[in-house]
């Protein structure tokens, strides 16, 4: 996982609440669990005037010229700022796959669904709940402001705009951690990898029999 520290990206703005997670991968494209390649089909029911399939080439795709992420001003957005309740629905781990894979780093909005809060830090993710004023705010600077992009530091717990103004956001101590040092589940228990081994070999001693190999 790619450790997060500070991240200065252009903003997309996504203006609307309850925002599910099939519609942001909807269900046809859960077949693999590579992690990559979803990055295409992010928000494909929107994005694209067909409906998309599994494994379908969606560069020749007819899109919808009036959604956010087609438009030129917003290309290459590595910061999505949403509104309430974003990731509710179901909980599949596809969601943040594919927002990471697309190029976003930092979601801000009032709120999270908890289960794709979670799923967020788990996969790079950085989810920022801000008031909902300040959102407010960061959506009319975002539509006023071509090139509108924000600053983030997650050791500071800051997010910076771009006349200058910052406002602080809260983050569990752990997870914080793990994003700092780029630490996954599997990252988190290989910290602890020499207390392992010594557990492993000091079992192997007293208990040798569940060590021996199958005949």
């Amino acid at each position: 996982m790619r450790a997060f520290t500070q991240y200065k990206g252009l903003v997309a703005p996504m203006d609307r609440a309850n925002v599910d997670t099939d519609m942001i991968i909807p269900k046809q494209f859960l077949k693999s669990i590579k992690r990559t390649g979803f990055g295409q089909n992010l928000f494909d029911e929107l994005r694209y005037l067909d409906e998309g399939k599994p494994d379908q080439d969606c560069a020749s795709r007819p899109v919808n010229p009036d959604f956010v992420l087609n438009q030129e001003r917003y290309q290459g957005a590595g910061v999505l700022l949403a509104r309430t309740n974003f990731g509710c629905g179901s909980s599949r781990e596809h969601a943040p796959w594919a927002l990471e894979d697309y190029g976003f780093r930092v979601i801000i909005a009032p709120s999270f669904a908890d289960i794709f809060y979670n799923n967020c830090f788990k996969n790079g993710l950085l989810p920022i709940v801000l008031p909902e004023k300040v959102v407010d705010q960061m959506f009319r600077e975002v539509e006023d402001n071509a090139g509108y992009a924000l600053e983030v530091d997650l050791e500071a717990k800051s997010v910076r705009t771009p006349s200058g103004e910052s406002f602080s956001f809260e983050v569990d101590d752990f997870r914080r951690h793990c994003l700092l040092n780029g630490l996954d589940d599997i990252g988190v228990t290989l910290e602890d990898a020499d207390a392992i081994q010594a557990y492993e070999e000091a079992r192997r001693k007293t208990a040798p029999w569940l060590f021996r190999a199958s005949s």
